[in-house]
């Protein structure tokens, strides 16, 4: 018997050539493997269907909830008028309904004057005309000192400081009457130009509407 015939086979059949017939193991190695495919394949159907149901029972998931969530909402801004300035616009007197009273609280002489005939060709009415009271005579170092009675602050004060740079707005408790004083200070050089403050006013009277933000998801 030959050294190349396998055992129990009594010598009726040889084995020729170089190769050996395979044997079974190979068989048994494919099974395994598409076993461990079709376990894997099998979870993961599994896992999926658990995430659909959760997505059910939980009204949408993470999806939805981020699609609505404040952080992802667009702002949208809308022109709409404010209430407050509508109401102040409407209560604004013009230039000849105010009496203004030119003081001087610097060195320069004949500058309340000068600055008070300005005023009259612009339209506003002239009352006392001279030197600043001791209180604000040269103690004015801006542009100048607008002050009035309460009830001017959102009237009168602010058509007169269309007139001037800067100029800072006061009121006074308990003073009478409607007059308003313009004091003059140290860094006063010329009205505003009249074409400028012209449409100072006219913004005043007529304020653009003011952009609101609309959020929208």
């Amino acid at each position: 018997m030959s050294m190349l015939t396998p055992p129990g086979m009594g010598g009726q059949y040889r084995i020729t050539g170089d190769k050996y017939p395979r044997m079974r193991p190979r068989r048994r190695r494919a099974r395994l493997t598409l076993s461990v495919v079709a376990t894997v394949t099998a979870l993961g159907l599994v896992g999926w269907g658990t995430l659909q149901l959760i997505d059910v029972f939980t009204g949408g998931g993470g999806t939805a909830s981020a699609a609505g969530s404040a952080g992802d909402c667009v702002k949208e801004a809308a022109a709409s008028p404010s209430p407050a300035a509508g109401a102040s616009a409407a209560a604004l007197p013009k230039p000849a309904q105010i009496t203004v009273n030119v003081y001087n609280a610097t060195t320069r002489t004949g500058l309340a004057k000068d600055t008070a005939d300005a005023l009259k060709k612009r339209g506003f009415k002239i009352g006392d005309v001279g030197n600043a009271p001791a209180r604000f005579d040269s103690k004015v170092k801006g542009t100048a000192v607008l002050l009035g009675p309460a009830s001017a602050l959102k009237t009168s004060l602010p058509v007169l400081a269309t007139q001037l740079t800067a100029a800072d707005q006061r009121t006074e408790a308990g003073r009478k009457g409607t007059a308003v004083d313009l004091i003059i200070g140290d860094a006063f050089k010329a009205l505003t130009p009249q074409t400028t403050a012209a449409k100072a006013i006219t913004a005043l009277s007529h304020p653009e509407p003011k952009a609101a933000s609309k959020k929208s998801c």
